[in-house]
Formats: C-alpha cells, structure tokens, sequence
C-alpha cells in the first residue's frame, strides 16, 4: 500500500506521543496488516484478532442501537488493549501498559485513528479498491460486516419465498418432507378419522 511509511510514521510519533504505548497495529477491517510498530508481537495474529473482536463489536453496537462502532477498550492485568475506527476501511489497535493515562490513551488514540483513516481512506478512494487490492463491483469496499448482512439477508429472503405447490402424483408425507417450512397437520388427541379403525 502506498500510505504505508506515512502510517508508520503517524505510529512512530504515537509512541513519542506516548511513552506506555508497547505496540500499535493500524489494519484493515478485515485483518489485513498495514503497518505495524509493535516488537515482541505477531502483528498478523494481533490483526486476525482484531478483525474477529471488531465484527462482535459491530454487531454489537448496532443491536443495542449505539451507532457506528468507534472505539473497544479491554483491560487485562498487565495493561489494555485499545482499538479505533480509523476511517471507513481500517481500524486503529494499540498495546499499553497497565499504568497508562486511559484519558491520554483515548486522546492519542483517536487523533492517530483519524489520521490514518484519512491516509487509508484517500488511498482507498483514488484507487477504488479494497484492502485486498481488488475492486469490488461497485467501486466501494464493503467491509466484513456489510458482506454478512448481505448474505444474511439474502438467506432471509430465499427462506420467505413460496413453497412450490404440491405434486399431486406425491403422497401427503412426501409433500411434507420436501416443505420443512409448512407446519405438520395436527388433530385433537382422541379424535378418529374415517380411517381408523
């Protein structure tokens, strides 16, 4: 990618910015690297994680109506893992120490989030490609979650269509295994029909 040493750049001054800093991964939404600053970690695992933990998030703030997914913030014992959207088709992940400024991590993160979203972005727009390097049909990048939606609502609408109508060569139990979606037929409990005994 051709943005990448102005990414890096805008990772090293992050680190200056902010001494506990212990690594940075700016990738793209679907956990391609980008560039990274961050020595002691596997950035293509950190990234793969990322992508996995960003689509829950997603998820998340749309069903509880939250928005746009901005930032996720985890604290373990030994420090935070922060992660920020950083435009629309990269995201911004950073490791600190324990006794980090959170308040300062936020500040620091968001402002190196929005300046690689612009670097990303700008790339991103002046070659119409996704961050696989290919074109998607209509010029746009659809993100991870865009395609699940897709496909989710295209499995919704291949399970509303109508069942075709029934064979009248097929008996009444064929029909029914072929249309899983119609319920069974029921009938009281005792009831009898001409055809028991």
């Amino acid at each position: 990618m051709a943005a990448e040493p102005e990414i890096l750049d805008e990772l090293r001054r992050l680190r200056a910015r902010l001494p506990q800093l212990t690594g940075a991964v700016a990738a793209g939404r679907d956990g391609l690297v980008l560039a990274q600053d961050a020595p002691g970690v596997e950035p293509d695992g950190l990234s793969a994680l990322t992508a996995t933990t960003l689509a829950v998030a997603i998820r998340m703030t749309e069903a509880t109506g939250r928005g746009e997914f901005r930032e996720l913030l985890i604290r373990g014992a030994d420090g935070y893992v922060a992660t920020y959207a950083a435009g629309r088709h990269a995201v911004l992940t950073l490791l600190t120490q324990d006794r980090v400024n959170v308040g300062r991590l936020h500040l620091e993160g968001r402002r190196a989030g929005a300046r690689i979203g612009e670097l990303v972005d700008a790339h991103e727009d002046a070659h119409g490609r996704t961050a696989h390097g290919k074109a998607a049909p209509d010029g746009t990048d659809r993100e991870p979650a865009a395609r699940e939606a897709a496909a989710h609502d295209t499995a919704a609408r291949d399970t509303a269509r109508p069942a075709a109508p029934p064979n009248p060569n097929q008996s009444h139990h064929q029909t029914q295994t072929q249309d899983p979606s119609r319920p069974l037929p029921t009938r009281p409990v005792g009831a009898r029909t001409g055809t028991d005994n």
